[in-house]
């Protein structure tokens, strides 16, 4: 992604309505290298940022305040909803025990959402994860792993709930 187009896109975006000029927004997240489908509605004080790659498929919202960092790659599949203050990053660090600071030498690992999946307010996406599709992630839960599709996680960190289907 271009961050300077980026940069432009999050200060210009703070000025308009939360929920309108989704066309405006989807179209200068294009022009920073963001791959957008049909439908796409980011609200306008969710941001985005970082030199990796973002892909969101059709007809998925990311709701208010969300902060999405990418120093790798992210797949956000289609039919999604992401909740307000939603935090998903690709980047982390290594533990590093022997040196003076324990965080360790930095790294990114990717992120996929699958499809259809419903992610609930106040939930931490770490590095690394693949959410299955047709999931529903709970309110602020932090999805340190991995998780199989149709079902329903939550917590701290995330456990499976029930199956959905």
């Amino acid at each position: 992604m271009n961050t300077v187009v980026l940069h432009i896109y999050n200060n210009l975006a703070m000025f308009l309505p939360e929920t309108k000029f989704f066309r405006f927004k989807n179209f200068l997240l294009k022009f920073a290298g963001v791959k957008i489908g049909k439908n796409v509605r980011i609200c306008s004080s969710a941001k985005i940022l970082g030199n990796g790659t973002l892909s969101i498929g059709n007809d998925t919202w990311i709701g208010h305040q969300c902060l999405i960092i990418s120093s790798s790659n992210i797949s956000i599949g289609s039919n999604i909803d992401i909740a307000p203050r939603v935090y998903i990053g690709t980047g982390t660090h290594i533990i590093d025990l022997k040196s003076d600071n324990i965080a360790g030498e930095g790294l990114s690992k990717d992120i996929i959402i699958g499809s259809g999946s419903w992610i609930g307010v106040n939930t931490t996406i770490l590095p690394g994860v693949a959410i299955g599709e047709k999931n529903i992630i709970a309110a602020g839960s932090v999805v340190a792993k991995s998780t199989e599709s149709n079902n329903m996680y939550g917590g701290v960190p995330t456990k499976l709930i029930k199956n959905l289907f």
